[in-house]
């Protein structure tokens, strides 16, 4: 009987080692170093507070998909399943430190939420992520942005260090350890708008809008709106005809917008449609 638990205890340090369960496991096969060279960039570790505050600002829950664009050694995407639940992709260029990563994953324990791709950024599909985690060159950021601003309206986008040149962050944090970016890719609304209510009476009106990014400017019925934001798919404006305060507040859906518009204290449910 002793005999065949001390096998079994054999076998099982046999099958702890074959999988890598420990960070020391996965090192004795490949051990990146800071500062070593990849396909466009240079790996630096993330310090674990920083990833903290990347995921806080990304507002990471369990529902999110996040993907991690030239994951390194999966910090980022384990720490989204770890710390907040989330499902996570890491897309990282160099075979090598994929497998690392990957290896990593398991040692973590989160291999049923965290996938390592061997791949490209510039190639591959990550039009599912609900958030985007960066930490590129501000070139490769620029790269990415067309393809970034085509994901859909509301996805969360957060960078390390460096920004995406002339599209603002809607936030940014500073630590000891570095900075973070964020933005919220912005629905595209640039413009002319006809607004009629669903049902009743209320009046039509149109609207332009020009749009830089997520920032807003236009008419409505020939009065420049004001107060007005663009957050993902969520629209806000004010203006004022006859001189009577009236703001649109709506969800911008493909070619439509639905809104609900309110003056002199009455709120009424109206469309709008792209012309």
């Amino acid at each position: 009987m002793y005999r065949q638990l001390g096998m079994l205890a054999l076998l099982l340090a046999f099958a702890l080692d074959a999988t890598g369960t420990t960070r020391e496991e996965c090192e004795q096969t490949y051990k990146p170093q800071s500062g070593q060279h990849g396909k466009d960039v240079i790996w630096v570790p993330t310090t674990d507070s920083l990833v903290t505050r990347m995921l806080e600002m990304g507002k990471v829950t369990a529902a999110d998909r996040v993907f991690d664009l030239g994951a390194g050694d999966g910090k980022i995407a384990i720490a989204a399943a770890k710390q907040f639940g989330a499902t996570a992709v890491g897309i990282e260029y160099d075979p090598d430190m994929a497998q690392h990563a990957q290896c990593l994953v398991e040692v973590a324990g989160v291999e049923n939420k965290v996938k390592i791709i061997q791949g490209d950024i510039f190639k591959e599909d990550f039009s599912s992520a609900t958030v985007l985690t960066l930490y590129l060159l501000p070139e490769l950021n620029l790269r990415l942005r067309p393809t970034i601003l085509d994901m859909k309206p509301g996805t969360r986008v957060v960078s390390h260090s460096f920004t995406m040149d002339d599209w603002e962050p809607d936030a940014e944090a500073t630590m000891s350890e570095g900075s973070a970016y964020f933005w919220v890719v912005p629905a595209k609304v640039a413009g002319d708008w006809n607004f009629r209510p669903r049902s009743g009476s209320g009046g039509n009106f149109t609207v332009h809008l020009d749009q830089t990014f997520q920032k807003l400017q236009g008419n409505a019925s020939g009065q420049a709106i004001s107060e007005a934001k663009l957050a993902g798919s969520q629209i806000e404006f004010a203006f004022t005809p006859g001189g009577q305060v009236t703001t649109v507040q709506g969800q911008v859906e493909a070619q439509q917008i639905a809104a609900r518009v309110t003056r002199d204290g009455k709120t009424t449910e109206y469309v709008g449609t792209r012309k």
